[in-house]
């Protein structure tokens, strides 16, 4: 019986083939952001990883043997890290000084019970955080979610095999409650607490506990694609944002994940250097443009800024000083473009 042949990894398929975010299809109009090089994530305040260095990056984890050569290959990407996978490299790096020749899967074994007690405090917070929000909704309402934290306690605190709950499990069963027409902003923010409950993005128990149970090759590869770039739509397509440059971002993969469907403003409670990010993010963008790698895209910087100011509520009010376009000469541009096209 012939062997399953497998599914050749490329920088358009890379990410959701490893890490659930779409590369194509309704974020193929992104592409020519996804080509440019020397991106701040408006997120997080990395430089981007191009997608044009995830061939070699493969080609050369598939040599790493021992930990040694999986830290050596990860200190290329060191400066490109955010904060969850820089700790966790930290560690990486401190074991292989000692045990060179082991694997970094034993590494995370040896400190998972550890973490996994530390992560289980995490999420008891956030789950009292919510229930401290259903004390300004009806008593009806209140106690069916509270009915759901409890059940989430219950796994945490258990003994069974289940490390933890399922924190996708608790989202999609808090979608199950309507609450009253009055309570619908307060249940949006008890939603968007619970987004907060922590994740291998956000926190370094929750990377070691999920990924104790990896193989070497895939926690390398996990660090290395959280800086890798991803198209974000600004306004969620699940709340009807579109598929079109104007209200699209280049971010980390981690950033973008990360994010869900929170709504920006609470997104920026959560990490408050975003508006400062999105500036050294679009004057990036604007150096691309001046240097010709985003041909046909002029008015990108104009849509982006209104469409940034809208969705977080006035928040991020990005500066075009240094764009040497007026917004009729980028228009202007653009229009030169398609014609040239067209001909």
């Amino acid at each position: 019986m012939p062997s399953k042949k497998l599914k050749r990894i490329t920088p358009q398929n890379y990410l959701k083939y490893y890490y659930d975010i779409p590369y194509e299809g309704k974020t193929s109009a992104g592409k020519p952001l996804r080509k440019l090089k020397g991106i701040t994530c408006p997120y997080r305040g990395i430089k981007i990883i191009p997608s044009e260095t995830i061939k070699g990056f493969e080609k050369n984890l598939a040599k790493c043997k021992t930990a040694k050569d999986c830290v050596d290959l990860l200190s290329n990407y060191q400066s490109n890290m955010l904060d969850v996978e820089k700790s966790i490299y930290a560690i990486f790096k401190d074991f292989a000084l000692i045990n060179p020749d082991d694997d970094l899967q034993n590494c995370l074994q040896m400190i998972k019970t550890n973490s996994l007690t530390k992560l289980k405090l995490e999420e008891m917070e956030v789950l009292d955080d919510v229930d401290f929000l259903t004390r300004k909704l009806s008593p009806q309402t209140a106690l069916r979610i509270r009915a759901k934290t409890t059940k989430c306690r219950q796994i945490i605190l258990s003994s069974s095999k289940h490390d933890t709950f399922k924190r996708k499990t608790f989202l999609n069963s808090l979608e199950e409650i309507i609450p009253n027409e009055n309570e619908r902003e307060i249940f949006s923010n008890i939603k968007n607490k619970a987004l907060f409950l922590p994740t291998s993005e956000s926190s370094r128990n929750a990377f070691i506990v999920k990924y104790s149970k990896r193989t070497q090759t895939e926690i390398v590869r996990r660090i290395f694609i959280a800086s890798t770039g991803s198209i974000e739509h600004v306004t969620p397509a699940s709340n009807g944002g579109l598929n079109t440059m104007g209200n699209f971002l280049l971010t980390t993969a981690s950033g973008n994940r990360y994010r869900e469907n929170m709504d920006l403003c609470e997104y920026i409670k959560r990490h408050p250097k975003i508006p400062e990010y999105m500036q050294l993010y679009i004057d990036d963008i604007i150096r691309e443009i001046h240097n010709g790698n985003l041909e046909g895209n002029e008015t990108y910087p104009y849509k982006i800024k209104k469409k940034l100011y809208e969705e977080s509520e006035g928040r991020i009010m990005i500066s075009l000083c240094a764009y040497r376009y007026s917004e009729e000469e980028a228009a202007q541009a653009v229009e030169a473009y398609e014609k040239r096209w067209k001909n």
